[in-house]
């Protein structure tokens, strides 16, 4: 374990053990937005403590009545430079509020905006319990067993810093040919669109306009499984489409409902079940929890593959980080 990222967590940790907290909320954009979201879930079964997500833009602008000295605020931001975010952080200082925030970039203008700061690892070399989901995942879940010790949160970060790496290697290496056969089926598909609920949402939501929308100019819109019978069902046809990311949480009959519709008219139905996932050695009475992150890795392994099938390497940008905006 990285020593320095342990003392890092339980300062974090315990500067909230020694505050009253009020609410909490979870503040960046776009892909990181979308890792903090998992753990507004996780906080929503789990504790009566009101959280709540948002864009870092909005959170300043609609300048929530609740955020005071008695709030946690955990913002986001990978290389840190994100403007919207630190504003937000600062903006969240200023009004006396706890703040926290995950980089992976050390002295960033978020790194200093923020009262403690959580480094983690990126790349390939990264482990998985350095990485920002382990970061996140084991400063929820030590949060949660700091303020209301259990054993079930105690494994849950046993979970992140023994196991958690080798389950996303196994079930990388389970889905290889079937990442490969989606870069070759789905290469020149010009939108597809991802769908899932509950913790899944968040990744549905990151995949469509992160690795699709963004590192691929695929055109493509997160659907809820629960809102598709409300609208969007009416663009499923035979020639649409659809990632669906079925999760084994409390939400699973919505995904099951969405499923069922959605193969009926559709015969291009890319299916993520994390009923399929390898999830040995993460404590199961958390598994519902840890699903997502593993549903994570094999869909990031199957947008490798659809960048290099296409031609279109995940890292090239038309706007991003090239101009103002």
């Amino acid at each position: 374990m990285n020593q320095e990222h342990a003392q890092q967590l339980k300062a974090a940790i315990e500067a909230v053990k020694s505050r009253e907290i009020g609410n909490i909320y979870f503040v960046a954009c776009g892909g990181s937005m979308a890792t903090l979201t998992p753990a507004q879930y996780i906080l929503d079964r789990e504790i009566d403590i009101p959280s709540a997500v948002y864009s870092s833009n909005e959170f300043i602008l609609r300048s929530p009545k609740a955020l005071n000295d008695k709030s946690v605020v955990i913002s986001c931001s990978h290389s840190g430079n994100t403007p919207e975010t630190v504003e937000a952080t600062e903006f969240a200082r200023s009004k006396g509020a706890l703040t926290i925030s995950l980089s992976h970039l050390v002295d960033s203008p978020l790194w200093n905006a923020a009262e403690y700061r959580l480094h983690y690892d990126w790349g390939t070399e990264a482990r998985a319990e350095e990485n920002n989901y382990g970061i996140l995942y084991r400063l929820i879940f030590g949060i949660l067993n700091t303020l209301y010790p259990n054993e079930k949160y105690a494994r849950a970060v046993a979970s992140v810093e023994t196991s958690l790496h080798d389950v996303f290697e196994r079930n990388k290496a389970n889905t290889l040919e079937a990442a490969k056969a989606f870069g070759s089926d789905y290469k020149r598909e010009p939108i597809i669109y991802t769908m899932a609920s509950g913790i899944n949402y968040s990744l549905a939501y990151s995949f469509a306009i992160c690795l699709l929308q963004e590192m691929q100019w695929i055109h493509s819109s997160a659907i809820h499984a629960g809102e598709y019978f409300h609208g969007p069902f009416e663009v499923t046809d035979y020639d649409v489409p659809f990632i669906i990311i079925k999760g084994i949480g409390e939400t699973r009959l919505m995904d099951d409902r969405a499923h069922d519709f959605c193969q009926k008219f559709s015969d291009k139905i890319v299916l993520i079940d994390a009923e399929t996932f390898d999830m040995e050695g993460i404590s199961a009475e958390v598994r519902n929890y840890f699903a997502n992150l593993v549903a994570g890795v094999v869909l990031r392994q199957y947008a490798q593959y659809l960048s290099e099938f296409r031609g279109h390497p995940l890292s090239v940008r038309r706007y991003m980080w090239k101009m103002d905006y």
